[in-house]
């Protein structure tokens, strides 16, 4: 069964960061039936109950058992909604404390569709200088449509309905990439290769 898995960092509960997420989330699943009549299973993974174990993570590369079931969870996923807020013209360090505990081919040719939340419409090139150049680095495949929700999106009629637009173009972007994808599933239990220690010192001797 296809899954997405839906990575949100909001730090406040309720959230319009999660709130952007289960939107596009809907969109991807509404967008993946019509395409391929696919109906996919999706994943939640909401970060601020990790904040922790993501700190822990970072200074002792060992991942207690929720966070490791949550890289786990986008590790073996057919694709991924990222959704982060924007701080300082840029993801939240929560979202970007995430990235960096996972392994750097984690994300290699994954669809992954972006999106941030912010107060003004000033932050709405975060998606781009922020965050796409980390995913990139990640080797992921980023859908071309980034979704940024600004405070005003959610309020008026006019406003909420161009915001509408977006998340329906962006979940069209992620169905297309997902029938698309060179993403082989991965197994988060698989223990990764190691090199023996004897062929390590072998090549001191060069």
């Amino acid at each position: 069964m296809t899954t997405i898995a839906v990575v949100s960092a909001g730090l406040s509960e309720p959230s319009s960061t999660r709130l952007l997420a289960d939107r596009l989330a809907e969109s991807a699943v509404a967008a993946l039936q019509a395409q391929h009549g696919v109906a996919p299973r999706v994943v939640h993974v909401d970060l601020r109950p990790l904040a922790h174990e993501i700190t822990d993570a970072m200074l002792t590369r060992f991942q207690a058992p929720a966070l490791a079931a949550a890289t786990a969870a986008v590790l073996e996923a057919d694709a991924v909604v990222f959704v982060s807020p924007v701080f300082t013209a840029g993801m939240s360090g929560l979202a970007k404390s995430f990235l960096d505990v996972l392994d750097t081919d984690a994300l290699t040719d994954m669809p992954v569709l972006l999106a941030a939340t912010g107060g003004t419409s000033r932050h709405s090139l975060a998606i781009e200088h922020g965050m796409r150049p980390v995913f990139a680095y990640l080797r992921a495949a980023v859908v071309p449509t980034g979704v940024f929700a600004a405070t005003d999106d959610w309020g008026t009629d006019g406003d909420q309905a161009a915001l509408d637009g977006r998340i329906r173009r962006a979940g069209a972007d992620l169905a297309w990439m997902i029938g698309a994808s060179r993403r082989v599933r991965q197994d988060a239990t698989a223990l990764p290769e190691v090199t023996d220690f004897a062929s390590l010192l072998g090549g001191l001797g060069h």
